[in-house]
């Protein structure tokens, strides 16, 4: 069960940093006028909404690097772990 929350966690970390990363986004803006200035606010709905998915994509990617690190850090371990118990003759 261990190892399976271990997987879990590790899966959902992608996600969970896309949306911090995305709804950071969305609540540091209260409007559309501080992206373009008050001429072109009301027609930049959808360039707010682009930068958001922008950010959230951003995100994304850093939790799945972050992910990789953390797995591959997780594997070397374990791996390790094995080979000392193979290496003192101790059944594994």
């Amino acid at each position: 069960m261990r190892i399976i929350l271990r997987h879990f966690l590790l899966a959902i970390l992608p996600l969970a940093f896309g949306l911090g990363a995305g709804w950071g986004f969305a609540f540091s803006q209260p409007s559309c006028g501080h992206l373009v200035g008050p001429v072109f606010g009301p027609k930049c709905h959808w360039k707010q909404l682009e930068y958001q998915i922008l950010f959230q994509t951003a995100g994304t990617g850093l939790g799945c690097l972050l992910t990789a690190m953390i797995g591959s850090a997780l594997e070397l371990r374990r791996r390790r772990a094995v080979q000392r118990t193979t290496q003192t003759g101790e059944p594994s």
